[in-house]
């Protein structure tokens, strides 16, 4: 059934939000369709009005924002030769709360291709290894600027002597005496995670 209903110009302004000028404009360049009475006044069909009123409610919709992506955990790679040892920090770091994604190496070659690939959040690496020792893995992870929010914890049997005699570490890279308590370990990883720019 046709819509017989029209609009004066002056409701179609009010209902559209503008100017009674600019109803006359759309009208005369013919965004809006029209016809004049017999007494000069136009007349506008009421459903060019509603499907423009309907196109502006839709324009100004705010826009649905995509949800959030789930923040990844934080994530820790241990790089140790000593198996049972890996087993050990795995374990005490498997207890946390909010839990880390732990991933793992025995050797520093390894070690350096995950942390190229996974970008972790701290990295617990021991000095003596076969290949890429420790001491290389710390240069090449502190040299790279695509590193830089990565953290480093040396956990190591050498004492400061043996480090320094083998060229040391950098001075901002903590270094803890091998074995490390696990409670000093789950301490370093919690205090990392609620403050990630915090020096390891």
């Amino acid at each position: 059934m046709t819509d017989l209903r029209f609009y004066s110009t002056k409701t179609a302004a009010e209902m559209l939000g503008v100017s009674l000028r600019t109803v006359q404009l759309w009208v005369e360049n013919g965004r809006l369709p029209a016809w004049k009475t017999d007494g000069g006044h136009r007349r506008i069909p009421a459903d060019a009005v509603d499907r423009m009123v309907a196109e502006q409610r839709h324009q100004s919709a705010p826009a649905r924002r995509a949800p959030a992506p789930p923040a990844r955990p934080f994530r820790v790679l241990l790089v140790e030769d000593d198996e049972h040892l890996l087993q050990i920090y795995r374990m005490a770091l498997e207890t946390l709360d909010p839990p880390v994604e732990i991933l793992e190496a025995t050797n520093g070659y390894d070690g350096l291709l995950l942390i190229g690939s996974s970008k972790p959040d701290l990295v617990v690496l021991d000095l003596i290894m076969p290949g890429i020792d420790g001491f290389r893995l710390c240069r090449t992870i502190d040299a790279q600027q695509e590193f830089a929010a990565t953290r480093i914890a040396v956990v190591t049997s050498l004492d400061k002597h043996a480090i320094a005699d083998r060229g040391g570490v950098p001075p901002h890279i903590r270094v803890f005496s091998k074995p490390i308590p696990m409670s000093v370990l789950q301490s370093l990883v919690v205090t990392l995670q609620v403050s990630p720019g915090t020096p390891a």
